[in-house]
């Protein structure tokens, strides 16, 4: 018998997306776009979040930019109300919005500490709960972390501390929306992208050389996994982390 072979459908399905304009989530929207899924992209460069979803989709049916500062309420209550204006109902929540910067602990100051966990941590959890009561039966929130948040990061605490408590975070949400709404988080790794740009030219050889797989990975590999977390395939699995880093993390 032929193997039948099942794309994912998400037509007729609204995602929104924090942090549109960074080069993970411009694939995420891709992916999603390319199934079916109307796409709200937020981000706190409007200018290039818009042109982004003007690529995507000219005719602004399906794909439509708004403003978002990740570490403020208000806006995520904002795009909230937006959302409910146009479409009425929400059916994905990607948060990928972060802030990643080279700080050494005894160098932080107190406004540094505070605007990473407001952007990496805060931001997340203003968003999740302005999304809540737009979600439907069925939805699905996956909330972006970092393997910074399972092992700590040298020269990153604010960052990695951060994102510890995403995890932490996800698996209470899951706890509270179940069993109507599924939520699970991915951490990536070592990603092709401009982010780890200088932890390349410091480290690169070493960190390849320690990743099983042998090489980096690619955002459209973490898209796809976040697609799969959003779909019927994955309909029993909530409260769950997924690594993306190639089997770095069980090499230490």
């Amino acid at each position: 018998m032929a193997r039948r072979t099942v794309m994912h459908d998400f037509s007729g399905r609204l995602l929104w997306l924090t942090g549109a304009n960074g080069v993970i989530s411009r694939e995420i929207a891709r992916i999603f776009y390319d199934l079916g899924a109307s796409c709200v992209l937020t981000d706190l460069d409007e200018a290039g979040v818009k042109r982004f979803a003007t690529e995507l989709d000219a005719t602004g049916e399906r794909a439509i930019a708004l403003r978002q500062d990740a570490s403020t309420s208000a806006d995520a209550n904002a795009v909230a109300a937006a959302i409910k204006e146009r479409f009425g109902k929400l059916d994905f929540l990607v948060t990928s919005a972060g802030l990643y910067r080279d700080q050494m602990i005894h160098d932080m100051t107190d406004e540094e500490w505070n605007l990473s966990t407001a952007i990496n941590l805060d931001g997340v959890f203003f968003t999740c709960r302005a999304a809540i009561p737009l979600l439907t039966k069925g939805g699905a929130v996956v909330n972006v972390a970092s393997v910074a948040g399972h092992c700590g990061s040298y020269n990153h605490s604010s960052y990695a501390t951060s994102k510890g408590g995403v995890l932490t975070f996800t698996r209470t949400l899951a706890l509270e929306l179940a069993p109507d709404v599924r939520a699970n988080a991915v951490s990536p790794g070592l990603i092709d992208t401009p982010m780890v740009k200088t932890l390349l030219e410091k480290q690169g050889p070493q960190l390849i050389a320690s990743t099983p797989l042998r090489r980096m990975g690619r955002p459209q590999e973490v898209a796809q996994t976040v697609a799969y977390l959003c779909s019927d395939w994955a309909s029993f699995i909530t409260g769950e982390t997924v690594h993306i880093n190639g089997g770095r993390y069980i090499t230490g």
